[in-house]
């Protein structure tokens, strides 16, 4: 069944334009153990009902984004790209990497 998604940068699209990046799950807190990594991985709720999924926008902008939908009618609740909140989640420069070791003349 195809339906519409909204995405937070480029508006309303086909769902076709997305890819399905799966259910969202919390990562462990520290190294996992084998077990606790096969679980996070592999794993899902696989609701009958409303949950929240990771998509990107593979034909668009190539962002990644959450939504919340409802698996059973397909009815998106809710699109936002996320926060970061934690420095330890955000991407590393290369540049700002280069910056802190000395290589001042890079902008």
């Amino acid at each position: 069944m195809s339906f519409l998604l909204n995405c937070p940068i480029c508006g309303t699209r086909e769902v076709t334009d997305f890819g399905f990046g799966g259910e969202i799950v919390v990562r462990p807190e520290s190294r996992p153990g084998e077990r606790e990594l096969n679980a996070y991985n592999y794993f899902r709720a696989n609701t009958d009902g409303v949950q929240r999924e990771w998509w990107w926008h593979r034909a668009g902008c190539r962002t990644w984004f959450q939504a919340e939908r409802n698996t059973s009618t397909n009815e998106v609740l809710w699109t936002a790209v996320p926060e970061i909140t934690d420095a330890t989640q955000a991407p590393v420069s290369p540049v700002a990497e280069a910056r802190a070791a000395g290589g001042e003349e890079l902008r």
